[in-house]
């Protein structure tokens, strides 16, 4: 019977260890959320700048390829659709740091 109870005893210490733990994360409101946030601002708009990136540097291959004269035209496009990374990830800076 004691081992019993000083099993019952050890199961129970990591539940409240659990139980303090939650009510610190419920007692700090919606700091958690923020890292949510973080990672949307930035997953979205990779995903965006990627697909940009793709269709962009498909258009300008294939500009390329037909006129050599062009690559320096179509360069500049392709940064622009991967500043929307860049945009996204100091957005996502943003939302941890304030």
């Amino acid at each position: 019977m004691k081992r019993f109870f000083s099993a019952l005893i050890s199961l129970g210490a990591p539940m409240t260890l659990f139980s303090q733990e939650a009510a610190e994360m419920a007692a700090s409101g919606g700091n958690n959320i923020k890292y949510i946030a973080a990672a949307l601002a930035v997953g979205i708009a990779c995903i965006g700048g990627g697909i940009a990136v793709g269709h962009i540097g498909a258009a300008a291959m294939g500009a390329m390829s037909e006129n050599a004269e062009l690559s320096g035209k179509a360069m500049p496009f392709v940064g622009l659709a991967e500043g929307i990374c860049l945009w996204g990830f100091l957005v996502g800076l943003l939302i941890l740091i304030l």
